[in-house]
């Protein structure tokens, strides 16, 4: 029995680090993670993300990031699953 409980353990620790790889707050991450993990993102727009929340402030939502020079309404689509504010 020890062993089951301890299998399903750690199946159930692994499907839940799964669903959460790969997220990137915009509001806590530094522009390496954001170029890393956002797709269509490189350096210059992660640290232009970077700079527009030290100027403006956490952003409220992810489309917030329209607001960044070179960032569009496509790339947050792209990207939607992967970008969080909290």
């Amino acid at each position: 029995m020890k062993i089951i409980n301890s299998l399903l353990f750690i199946v159930f620790l692994t499907i839940s680090s799964l669903c959460y790889a790969g997220t990137v707050n915009i509001n806590t991450a530094d522009a390496e993670a954001i170029a890393a993990e956002i797709k269509g993102i490189g350096m210059v727009k992660a640290e232009a993300i970077v700079a527009y929340r030290a100027e403006h402030g956490p952003f409220t939502s992810i489309d917030e990031l329209t607001n960044v020079k070179g960032i569009g309404v496509r790339l947050i689509e792209q990207n939607k699953e992967k970008l969080s504010v909290k």
